[in-house]
């Protein structure tokens, strides 16, 4: 049996690792003086330590929040109740240069020969502040781009739908009556669209859903040609937003009667022994090796599609909570099984 490697003791070993830590440490004393600092405080504040040690803590915040800080030690050193979080609170810090570094600050209370110190730990999280900050500005941009989207798109389906219910006046067809729900449809997903991308969520709130009229009423909203549905089962309803799973639905019928043709065959039904459904087609099918990547935005292999509509289905699939696979159905199309 090998040996245990050796204990490492001593105050050398723990001064190099402090010394030698990536993140910056300052330890005060209960009247706010700074007694030590590490190099790595350098990297971040501009300070050497023989700068700082020495000094009081004043010399690194802002000005403006100078009084908050003294308050706040003051207060626990006389109370003992903390009214900040010491795990982890972000606050700016004031650089040798002037100007104020965005850090993460975690705080440890310790005695050390009968006196009472407190040590932060000190994070620069610039680089984080700048990647939230442009994250904020490509939502702000999105939320713009989908107000602007569905404003362009509003109008002239107003138009659409007038000139329709016009036409259902004079003339009662069933081509008017699908023109007219495939225009109220387009109606709810733009509303959809614009809650949800300012909401930041990709599924709105749940109902109780009918699976088959979801099915029936996808379907007859989806240019099918002379593409066949076939139901092979009952259904139990299920938690779902009804809007967004349609549009599962629809997405994934667009997919089978594009790469299986007009004529395919599209069946739906329930999993054998677990919760779920199966959207199942006898068209080409998807290739082993293509299946990981076929749920990625921008992926098709069709010229003529966005290859969005596979990642749409995805991203419903993970706002609900479920789970997908796509498989090969028994004509050797593609088949996707949906479980919840």
């Amino acid at each position: 049996m090998a040996s245990p490697p050796p204990l490492i003791t001593g105050d050398d070993f723990y001064q190099t690792l402090v010394e030698n830590a990536a993140e910056g440490m300052l330890t005060i004393d209960e009247q706010s003086n700074i007694v030590y600092a590490n190099p790595a405080v350098e990297d971040i504040l501009g300070y050497s330590p023989d700068e700082l040690i020495g000094s009081s803590k004043m010399k690194i915040i802002p000005e403006r929040l100078e009084p908050v800080h003294a308050t706040a030690l003051e207060s626990y050193v006389e109370t003992g109740e903390r009214n900040i979080d010491w795990d982890g609170m972000e606050l700016p810090a004031l650089h040798k240069d002037g100007h104020e570094v965005p850090t993460l600050i975690s705080l440890r209370e310790h005695e050390h020969d009968g006196d009472r110190y407190f040590t932060g730990i000190i994070r620069d999280i610039t680089e984080r502040r700048k990647r939230e900050n442009q994250l904020q500005d490509q939502k702000d941009r999105l939320d713009e781009f989908a107000d602007i989207l569905t404003h362009d798109i509003r109008n002239p389906l107003s138009v659409a739908q007038g000139y329709t219910e016009i036409a259902q006046e004079n003339h009662k067809s069933p081509e008017l009556e699908k023109i007219s729900d495939s225009l109220s449809r387009i109606d709810d997903l733009v509303d959809d669209v614009l809650e949800l991308s300012k909401e930041g969520r990709s599924i709105g709130e749940t109902e109780l859903v009918d699976i088959e009229d979801c099915i029936h009423e996808t379907w007859d909203s989806v240019e099918t040609h002379q593409a066949t549905l076939r139901i092979e089962d009952e259904f139990e309803s299920i938690m779902a937003d009804k809007s967004r799973f349609q549009e599962l639905l629809g997405n994934l019928f667009r997919n089978a009667i594009d790469h299986g043709g007009e004529n395919v065959t599209v069946r739906v039904g329930n999993l054998s022994g677990e919760p779920g459904l199966y959207v199942a087609d006898n068209g080409p099918g998807i290739s082993k090796s293509a299946r990981t990547g076929a749920f990625d935005h921008g992926y098709s292999t069709n010229q003529e599609g966005t290859g969005y509509g596979l990642s749409i289905v995805y991203q419903i699939v993970e706002g609900h909570g479920w789970e997908i696979n796509i498989s090969e159905s028994s004509e050797g199309g593609a088949r996707f099984e949906i479980t919840w």
